[in-house]
């Protein structure tokens, strides 16, 4: 079974997905796979290099995510050559790392996908899990995590889905709105109703 984890900023999806892990699930991690796409020597750094110019690869080879990022901030043509660039590698990466899993005998493996609904990736999974989160909870915690003003807060959880979305497209959900205890606990339940544990 292929499963898709999700949730929004704040909402503990990265706690979840260490539970996961907990119980040996292999996990393709989008995150990971979109650094991984651009490391030096990659075919995407080079296209990268080729669209914006050699000064936004660093003097170790990396790519300046400072430079790029100053690029496309305020042009949304520039952000769109990017994304065409970077988003099919990090596709097609994902799709090689969930298939080698497959076949190297997993019966289950998790996709955690940050952006999946926004990115309308829901055909990459079987089920999807959505980590959510009441709104205050999530702003008390990303205004705490990463040392936001309550506005800057707001503007980062409005620039995603609404978690109501999220939910109504969810095989299952997770309230993490208490103690990782009673996470863990409906976690279980929903690894054991899906046959995973």
């Amino acid at each position: 079974m292929i499963i898709g984890l999700t949730g929004s900023i704040a909402s503990g999806k990265s706690t979840v997905a260490e539970m996961l892990k907990g119980y040996g699930l292999p996990i393709v991690d989008a995150d990971v796979v979109a650094r991984e796409v651009v490391e030096p020597g990659t075919p995407t750094l080079a296209l990268i290099a080729e669209a914006f110019g050699p000064e936004v690869i660093a003097t170790d080879g990396t790519m300046d995510r400072a430079k790029v990022g100053a690029l496309i901030f305020h042009d949304t043509a520039k952000r769109k050559q990017l994304n065409d660039i970077i988003h099919p590698a990090i596709r097609a990466e994902m799709l090689r790392q969930r298939e080698e899993f497959v076949a190297n005998g997993a019966e289950t493996v998790i996709m955690d996908i940050p952006l999946l609904f926004e990115s309308k990736l829901q055909h990459y999974v079987e089920k999807i899990l959505v980590v959510s989160v009441k709104e205050d909870v999530q702003l008390a915690r990303l205004m705490e995590r990463n040392n936001l003003s309550r506005d800057e807060a707001l503007a980062r959880i409005n620039s995603q889905l609404p978690m109501s979305v999220k939910e109504k497209g969810a095989d299952a959900v997770i309230y993490n709105n208490l103690n990782i205890e009673a996470t863990e606990k409906q976690l279980q339940h929903i690894l054991q109703n899906w046959n995973v544990i």
